[in-house]
Formats: structure tokens, sequence, C-alpha cells
């Protein structure tokens, strides 16, 4: 009982095959249809080639949302060279809400300020990689993919040129500063408390040692990721007088990046410039100094590595297999019945008729014993 009942079982099962079996000898092959069938599996193993790195490749996400992180503090990163002594200049910065926050995190170190032949070189390459990337903005797709450690923002260390005056100040460090609009600057003289305001001790100063010529090596918010350019990276101004303002306005975007090599929340900026002479005579007023004045964006953007799913990946294998097969197929019963067609109406290849031979005897040629020949042959019939 048990065995009939399988028995019937795969029976049922054979019954529900979608994929009849033809037999061998009722298969007709064709040199065209072997040659479709070549090219169909060429197709298939590049198609799917050309898939798999596809499938290996990664994007990035970009999506926005309200920045409900108020309370927090902003971290400035600074590294930048200022042609003057350090003595004659300081650093702070002053906030929208008049809070002014030391430069402790800061330090001042005496370097000189013309580059070496190595130092040049990487700073043109830097000066490249940034036009390339204001030019075309998916390079820094790729920059945000590769975060690798010790990446172009870090300027190579001076090999030569010891024996040179130090002539300038490398400012670098960085600043927690209050998550609102505020302004960095560095300018003549140091920082001093004062009830009514802010000042700089410059009375000391000489004018005609102003020189406010800088290089910004590195200039980021947020916690600081390795390997991404920013905009200011790389930027060298030099001054043509004595009395000269340098002016930023940066509009600074907080930013959660998530890679599969890094995860960290950072800021994006972009950066607008200015700069002019200070002449008090034809109405140009201000102070002579570096000034940068940010803003905080109140959207967040969120940058998210993705990558293709495995299921995908097969689906679409899958595609191109079946896709394949399916067009070879009708491109070839439709050219091979163009040509059946275009054989039929004129009468080419196995529509060609075959000719049919007529012999016809004279009975003049005929003689006497072969007239009798043939009549015995007849007779015998």
């Amino acid at each position: 009982m048990r065995r009939f009942s399988q028995k019937k079982a795969l029976n049922f099962v054979k019954e529900m095959d979608a994929f009849p079996k033809v037999p061998e000898s009722y298969v007709e092959t064709s040199a065209s249809g072997g040659t479709v069938s070549l090219v169909a599996f060429t197709a298939m193993a590049l198609l799917a080639f050309f898939e798999f790195f596809v499938y290996r490749d990664t994007w990035m996400k970009y999506e926005y949302e309200v920045d409900k992180d108020f309370s927090s503090k902003l971290r400035i990163n600074i590294d930048i060279t200022v042609a003057m002594r350090c003595q004659f200049v300081g650093a702070d910065v002053l906030d929208l809400a008049e809070t002014m926050v030391a430069s402790e995190g800061l330090q001042y170190e005496p370097v000189v300020f013309e580059l070496s032949p190595q130092q040049r070189q990487w700073h043109r390459n830097l000066l490249v990689v940034q036009n390339q990337l204001r030019e075309e903005h998916s390079l820094q797709d790729v920059l945000y993919k590769s975060v690798l450690r010790g990446g172009p923002t870090a300027l190579p260390p001076r090999s030569e040129g010891h024996d040179q005056p130090l002539n300038a100040c490398r400012i670098h460090g960085h600043l927690y500063v209050n998550k609102v609009a505020g302004n960095f600057h560095i300018t003549v003289g140091k920082a001093i408390p004062h009830p009514r305001g802010h000042a700089h001790l410059a009375a000391l100063v000489s004018h005609e040692t102003y020189n406010f010529s800088h290089r910004i090596d590195h200039l980021s918010f947020g916690e600081e990721v390795p390997g991404i350019l920013n905009p200011l990276d790389g930027t060298e101004k030099v001054c043509t007088d004595h009395n000269q303002m340098f002016q930023y306005f940066i509009t600074v975007v907080p930013t959660k990046l998530e890679t599969y090599k890094v995860s960290a929340d950072t800021h994006q900026y972009s950066v607008t410039e200015r700069e002019r002479v200070i002449n008090h005579a034809t109405g140009s007023h201000g102070v002579s100094g570096i000034f940068m004045k940010y803003d905080l964006s109140s959207l967040m953007v969120r940058v998210t590595e993705q990558h293709m799913p495995l299921w995908q990946f097969l689906v679409r294998l899958c595609g191109i297999v079946g896709g394949i097969f399916s067009t070879t197929g009708m491109l070839h019963n439709l050219v091979g019945f163009c040509v059946d067609v275009v054989c039929c109406r004129f009468k080419l290849g196995v529509y060609k008729p075959k000719e049919v031979r007529f012999f016809f005897f004279s009975s003049e040629c005929l003689n006497q014993e072969d007239l009798s020949d043939t009549m015995n042959h007849s007779s015998i019939i």
C-alpha cells in the first residue's frame, strides 16, 4: 500500500513537470543555431563579469534632516601659517553671544613661510585635486569611501632649509565653541580681556611689520576625518599691502558620515572669499588680519555608504541569462523565417525546383536488331 502511494505521488510530480524533455533523436542541430548559441554564451559571460563588478561597487546616499543638537560644542580644527612672527599675532574666537573663546587649544610654532620643493609639489597636487572637486562633485564620494589614514591633508615635513630665518608663525590645534554663529580671526597683537568688548594689544607692533600673507593647510569643523578634503585646504594668499584684510564667509553643515571604514560626526562647509586693502582715507575701514565668519545650517546631511544586496545581484544575473536566451532565440527564429520567405519567393536553396530529364528515341536511329530486342522484351513483359 505504501509503495502504491509513493508511486502515485511520483507520477503526480512527473505530470506537474513544466520542463518536458525532448529525446535527442528528435533534436535537429544546425550551424546557424550553434553560432547563435556561442554568441549568447559569450554575451552572458561578459555581462555576468561586469555585473559582478557592479555588485562589488558601493555608492554614497545623501539624506537631509533637521539638526536637533544645539547643546553640544562645535570643534574647529585649524592649521594656518601666517607670514608674521608669533609674538606679533594672536588668534581667538568671538561668537554671536559675545562670548570670547581663548586660544588655549592652539599652538604657535615659528616656521619658514616659503615651502621647500617637496612641500611645493605636494601643494600643487592638492590644488589640482581641489580644482577637480569643484568641477566634479562625485569625486568627493571617492574620498568618502577611501578615507585613508595620512591622506593628502598632511603637509610633509620640511627636509631642508633649516638654516633659514623663522619669519612666519604656524597656528595649529583645535578649539571648542558654542554652536552659534561666530568669528574666528587672526590679527595683530594678543587678545586681552576687556569688560566692554573685544581687544587686541597691537599698539606695540609697527605697521611696517604687518604681513598677513597666509596659507591654510587645513581648516575643518567637527570630528577630524583624515583623508577628507575641505574647501579651504591648500588656500594661499599673498599680501599686496601691509594693511590688508582677508575675509572668509563660511556656512557650516552638520554631517554624519557612515561608511564601511569609518563612522564620524563631522561638518561640511561652503565658503565665499573677499579681500581688500584698509585705507581710511578712501573710506575702506576695518582691521588688518584674517577673519573667518562662520554660521551653522539648521539642516543636517547624513552620508551613508550603500551596497547592492546579494538577492538583487542574483535576480539581475537570472535576468541576464533568461533575457539573452529569449532574445537570441527570437532573433534566430525571426531571421530563419525571413530567409525561408526570401528563398521560397525567389526559388533559392531547398526551394529551388529539381531538373527532370526526358529521353526521346527516333525510329530512324533504331536498327532492325534493336527493334526486335525491344519487341521481345515487350512480349516477355
